[in-house]
C-alpha cells in the first residue's frame, strides 16, 4: 500500500481534525500515514516519490494559514518539477466569501504546474453547508485511499 503524508493548514483546527480523522480510514485500508501540522520542506521531500494529502483551510482573501504558508511557498518557488508525486487536496473554506476554498485551489494549480499527478478531484467543503466537515471528508477519504 501507500506511504502518506497529510499536510494541513489551519487556523480554528478544522483541517487538522479531517486530518486527524483520515488518518486512520487510510490505516484501515493498509497505508501508512503521518499527520503534519507545521510541515518543513524536508518533511514534504520525504514524501516526494510517495502520496502527500493536503488538508487546508482558507483565510483572508484566499490566503494560505500561517502553518502552511511558508512550505507552499517553498514548494512552489525551490522544488519545482514533481512527476512522481500522486497527492490529493481537501480545500476548506466558506462559500460566504469571494476566494472560496482559495488555499485549496492554489496549490493544486501549483502542483499540476509541477507535473504532479493528482489522484481524484479536490474536494471543496463549504463550512456554510457542512459545519462539520468530517461528515462530508471521511467518506471521500475512504473512495480516495482504494484509488492510490
Amino acid at each position: 500500500m501507500a506511504k502518506i503524508g497529510i499536510f494541513t493548514g489551519t487556523v480554528y483546527g478544522n483541517a487538522l481534525l479531517v486530518a486527524e480523522e483520515a488518518q486512520p480510514v487510510l490505516e484501515e485500508q493498509g497505508h501508512e500515514v503521518k499527520v503534519f501540522e507545521d510541515a518543513s520542506l524536508a518533511d514534504w521531500q520525504a514524501y516526494s516519490q510517495e502520496v502527500i494529502l493536503i488538508v487546508t483551510s482558507t483565510t483572508g482573501q484566499g490566503d494560505f494559514p500561517d502553518n502552511i504558508a511558508r512550505l507552499y511557498v517553498q514548494v512552489r518557488d525551490e522544488v519545482g518539477y514533481q512527476p512522481a508525486l500522486r497527492y490529493g487536496v481537501i480545500a476548506l473554506g466558506d462559500s460566504s466569501y469571494e476566494n472560496f476554498c482559495g488555499a485549496g485551489k492554489t496549490f493544486d494549480a501549483t502542483l499540476q504546474e509541477q507535473s504532479a499527478k493528482r489522484i481524484g478531484d479536490v474536494l471543496l467543503v463549504d463550512a456554510t453547508e457542512d459545519p462539520e466537515p468530517e461528515s462530508v471528508t471521511t467518506p471521500w477519504v475512504e473512495s480516495w485511499g482504494k484509488l492510490l
